[in-house]
């Protein structure tokens, strides 16, 4: 086969970008070998949708009908229960009422009433616990395995393990809410010490949904890709003189990666290609719905075009207001009729969708929070009232899709829904799940970091077979 010059690539048809990043893959230099699953996965993809604050697993889907019986009496404990703001108040009923939903019968409550609508597709995990009751150390243990920051996300670990279904798109995305990043920022979402291609790429809402994808000033295709050209022949000078550098190997690729973005990022960002009947399935005629529905039905289109790991988040920034999220310490049923109100829809639409296209049955859907709330007002010690306090002991979650038990419950929280008191399930338990559908063992995807083999779930993690079909 004769040698293909640089030069000879910007012959062809177009001297666009796509020929640059073509280029660019010509002249990559791969380390290591393809990643590929431990063993057959149920799962190739995954879709994260995270509840910053701490939704109420009382008020949605753990029902508890003791809590009704004994709505203003006291705690029946002397425990001091280890929360944020140590008001414990009177036992107080949920807000919304349960029913059963779907031929599975699962309870839940009228605050999902979209959602409730898809119960026979969801598994629900009604025994979660946390390590931390403050949220940003809740957070990353939710995102990461560990209560505080420089350790790699869950969606970079499954970038590491699994690589990318695409040239085209990141393999870890982030469609953050509209309103504000959320607690610790970008961090959340960070590589850590794993090569930082695997960082999740952070989509803005609005007309740039990547920043600085396109140049400040209008070139010419003829003078991008020179420049591309000349960017990369500098780069691969410099890593022949440096050796194997992976931090501009990484740098590399990004902007082979960046000059792909720049042709197949406005396409995929153009909902107008969807029909009207998909658009208004996820709730974009609504003013209320479409911001997060957009979201929904860019991480389908996501989805469909290879990217790998896709996070959701709804609820904004709750160290600059903290109220703009799900954090309902003053009164939930004020805070969670507003926030549901904005995802219920779109979230039972993506799983609508998802199950249409015949995807589901090989995407992995992902719905928690960092943890529950109180079963217990958070006031004074003779009132009931309105709001909750954060709850580490126990709280819900739910999944849906490749390889679990739909219409499914697993685990059970005490009597008031305080704590888990049937099969706990611990974040490190989740991941290890997680991974497991993916087709990745979590003892074995590690990455060798200071002297240590460091994996998602640290040392700890048991997969969750009561949920596997």
């Amino acid at each position: 086969m004769n040698e293909v010059s640089r030069r000879d690539c910007f012959s062809w048809s177009a001297r666009g970008l796509g020929v640059a990043a073509f280029a660019h893959l010509l002249s990559r230099d791969v380390s290591g070998a393809t990643p590929k699953p431990h063993f057959a996965a149920k799962a190739k993809r995954v879709v994260h949708i995270s509840l910053i604050g701490g939704l109420s697993h009382l008020d949605s889907f753990d029902y508890k009908p003791t809590l009704k019986k004994f709505h203003g009496k006291p705690l029946p404990s002397k425990e001091i229960p280890d929360i944020f703001f140590g008001q414990v108040g009177l036992l107080r009923q949920p807000d919304w009422a349960f029913k059963p939903r779907g031929k599975s019968g699962l309870m839940i409550s009228d605050l999902f009433p979209h959602i409730a609508e898809m119960a026979d597709e969801l598994t629900i995990i009604r025994s979660m616990t946390a390590d931390s009751a403050n949220h940003t150390p809740a957070l990353y243990i939710e995102n990461s395995g560990f209560q505080f920051g420089g350790f790699p996300s869950a969606g970079s670990w499954v970038s590491y393990g699994l690589g990318s279904e695409t040239e085209e798109l990141p393999a870890y995305v982030i469609l953050p809410d509209p309103r504000g990043l959320p607690n610790g920022g970008s961090s959340i979402w960070s590589s850590g010490f794993l090569p930082a291609e695997h960082q999740g790429v952070l989509f803005q809402t609005g007309a740039t949904p990547v920043r600085d994808l396109f140049p400040a000033v209008k070139r010419s295709a003829a003078s991008e890709a020179d420049s591309l050209e000349l960017l990369h022949a500098m780069n691969a000078q410099h890593q022949q003189c440096s050796g194997d550098e992976g931090l501009l190997a990484a740098r590399m690729r990004s902007y082979e990666l960046a000059a792909k973005m720049q042709l197949s990022v406005p396409s995929l960002v153009d909902l107008s290609q969807e029909t009207a009947a998909t658009q208004s399935l996820y709730g974009l005629d609504r003013p209320q719905t479409a911001p997060f529905g957009r979201n929904c039905l860019l991480a389908r289109r996501m989805l469909e075009r290879g990217v790998r790991f896709v996070q959701l988040f709804s609820g904004g920034p709750i160290a600059g207001n903290p109220r703009l999220s799900w954090d309902a310490h003053e009164n939930v049923k004020d805070n969670h009729t507003i926030e549901a109100g904005k995802i219920d829809q779109p979230v039972a639409g993506l799983l609508r969708d998802l199950k249409q296209r015949d995807m589901l049955k090989d995407t992995l859907v992902l719905f928690t929070t960092e943890f529950g709330r109180t079963p217990f007002a958070q006031s004074g010690p003779e009132i009931v009232g309105p709001g909750r306090d954060h709850n580490k002991y126990g709280f819900s979650v739910w999944l849906a899709g490749a390889g679990l038990k739909a219409g499914s419950v697993f685990g059970a929280t005490d009597d008031i829904g305080w704590k888990a008191a049937e099969h706990p399930v611990a974040w490190h338990d989740f991941h290890a799940t997680m991974l497991h559908l993916l087709g990745l063992d979590h003892e074995k995807l590690t990455f060798y970091h200071n002297g240590i083999r460091r994996r998602l779930t640290n040392v700890h993690g048991e997969v969750v077979r009561g949920i596997l079909a």
